[in-house]
């Protein structure tokens, strides 16, 4: 198994994303990148641990590339927007590729260099990977378990709309 660390925004949404795709086993929602240890969500969510929202990501390599979750990474939240996702506001919601090696380092700067060359103002943060604190545990799978929570129900349809339509051969099997 490989691990990738992603962070685009709120966790549960990124993680309703993964968990979606083939080869991918594992999904963890925690923080990244602060200077505070064993912060809680309260913390996080006051921006005075400068931690991210992010994803741990057990996938395997035969099944999924890192490169086509880089893919789906940046096809599904706005890499443009400096700590902001939508109406979510804040350091916690940065744009954020935290990498295990320097083959994701290159894969991942390969590919904010090309969505740059496009004309994209990517403010996506590459940096290598700081210690994972996983969220509690009523942020585990989220979305699967409060489905119609508002939150979830407004912004989480459309993102995995975007993926079905973008990556359906990327997709588990119903």
């Amino acid at each position: 198994m490989q691990q990738a660390l992603f962070g685009g925004g709120c966790f549960w949404c990124v993680e309703a994303v993964f968990l979606q795709l083939k080869g991918v086993e594992k999904v963890v929602s925690g923080y990244a990148g602060g200077h505070t240890e064993n912060p809680d969500y309260e913390a996080v969510c006051s921006g005075q641990t400068h931690h991210a929202e992010v994803i741990l990501v057990e996938f395997d390599e035969q099944q999924i590339s890192y490169q086509q979750l880089l893919e789906v990474f940046f096809a599904t939240h706005d890499p443009t927007t400096l700590n902001r996702q939508g109406n979510d506001i804040g350091t916690q919601y940065r744009s954020v590729i935290y990498y295990f090696d320097e083959e994701q380092q290159q894969q991942a700067q390969q590919m904010i260099n090309a969505l740059k060359a496009e004309g994209l103002d990517i403010v996506t943060e590459l940096s290598p990977v700081p210690t994972f604190y996983e969220a509690e545990e009523y942020h585990q799978n989220f979305f699967a378990k409060n489905p119609s929570q508002g939150y979830c129900n407004f912004m989480i349809p459309p993102k995995l709309l975007k993926l079905r339509n973008k990556f359906q051969d990327l997709l588990k099997s119903e």
